[in-house]
């Protein structure tokens, strides 16, 4: 069985365009997902990276085009300018590893509802009741937006050293158990077709 290390951010407009598109391309191979928040602002500050806000004006006009035109590709709702962005993405990741470590749920239905909350529903996921929400409609416990806060804190910060590690920079990134390294929902199709032994 094939296995995908999946690093997200909760905050991450991409990783919200990416969908469960994911999810379908595990099911259709048989691969298994771990499931990998991290700070994303740290991981670009450790690898070279440039927080949005801090890009020239001519990256920040191309992002922004380029996330509308995606969010169109995908069939989804976008603001380009969420009422709550940026904001603390630690409360929600927290509850995505927890989720991860509990039974009953969808993961894919969880960090899209978390990321969608921001990117389309105007929704703040720093707090409780969001992540709460989230975690119901993908068929979890509410009380996982709590539960075992150090546990999970540690686990965040392990991501983010191990996202390093393995050659992550970005989110979201892909990396399967052969070492294949996918950056960006608009990779996902090449990581199908290695998956299928196409690539």
């Amino acid at each position: 069985m094939a296995k995908i290390d999946y690093y997200f951010a909760t905050l991450s407009p991409f990783t919200y365009l990416a969908g469960t598109r994911l999810e379908e391309i595990a099911a259709k191979h048989g691969a298994e997902i771990s499931y990998k928040p991290l700070d994303i602002m740290t991981l670009f500050s450790r690898t070279g990276g440039t927080p949005p806000k801090d890009r020239h004006p001519n990256r920040q006009a191309y992002r922004a085009q380029d996330l509308v035109r995606q969010a169109k590709r995908a069939g989804l709702p976008f603001n380009i300018k969420p009422a709550f962005w940026p904001t603390n993405p630690a409360p929600s990741s927290y509850a995505v590893i927890n989720a991860a470590q509990a039974d009953g749920g969808d993961m894919g239905n969880l960090v899209h509802a978390i990321t969608g909350a921001c990117w389309a529903g105007e929704r703040n996921i720093a707090e409780d009741d969001v992540i709460r929400d989230c975690l119901s409609k993908a068929g979890f416990d509410p009380d996982l937006a709590e539960a075992n806060m150090l546990g999970a804190a540690e686990t965040y910060a392990r991501n983010l050293e191990e996202a390093i590690e393995k050659g992550a920079f970005g989110a979201p990134f892909y990396i399967t158990d052969t070492d294949q390294r996918f950056w960006g929902q608009d990779r996902l199709g090449d990581l199908d077709a290695y998956l299928s032994g196409d690539l």
